[in-house]
């Protein structure tokens, strides 16, 4: 999950009040006209007097933003890695179940990980779902009856499928007795909902 900001939009000679949604590698806009601008398709970017400013392929978008306009420029411009985002440090356990992606993979042998396929060791703090369909989320209950302490499970799940949604990705924890804490962006097709047991339950 991105962050939103109620702003005014302005490009090609329009000026319209929307929400302002930025997210892992891009810039989504909805209000009486809607925007998408992808961090590849921006060649230039400029925040001053509160105001963000984008040299995109189609012309120049500006979002008033107040305070927040230098601190989108710095994550737009310096973006944290998919690995940052999840929380996972160097030499950290790690255990995957599903299809992750060799990208992923990549991301984590770069952060030095030692990565578990389909097993779940004791004590590993990062567990990993990924679930292409609503019927992947069966494991999650398993998972969950192995987690101990502050481990936190990462359910991956594409963005827009009515094949398995968010709602159904919810559900799955909560019925496992797990509780949902936070969202982001795993991809630009991705999203990954992480899950830890209660306080009061560890």
């Amino acid at each position: 999950m991105g962050q939103e900001v109620v702003c005014i939009a302005r490009w090609a000679g329009k000026s319209v009040r929307g929400r302002a949604l930025l997210e892992t590698s891009e810039i989504l806009f909805r209000g009486d006209a809607r925007l998408k601008i992808p961090f590849s398709a921006i060649r230039g970017l400029t925040a001053e007097n509160g105001e963000l400013r984008l040299k995109t392929d189609g012309g120049v978008v500006a979002f008033e933003l107040g305070e927040r306009a230098e601190k989108w420029r710095e994550k737009i411009a310096n973006p944290k890695s998919v690995v940052d985002k999840l929380g996972i440090k160097p030499g950290d356990a790690v255990a995957l179940f599903g299809k992750s992606g060799t990208e992923f993979l990549d991301r984590l042998k770069e952060r030095r990980a030692a990565v578990e396929n389909e097993k779940m060791p004791a004590g590993v703090p990062w567990v990993f779902l990924f679930a292409d369909v609503t019927k992947d989320l069966g494991k999650v209950k398993s998972l969950a009856g192995k987690m101990k302490g502050s481990t936190a499970l990462w359910v991956v799940y594409p963005k827009g499928l009515k094949s398995i949604t968010e709602t159904e990705v919810i559900g799955a924890g909560r019925k496992a007795g797990l509780k949902d804490v936070k969202v982001v962006g795993f991809s630009t097709t991705h999203t990954a909902l992480k899950f830890v047991i209660p306080v009061e339950k560890r």
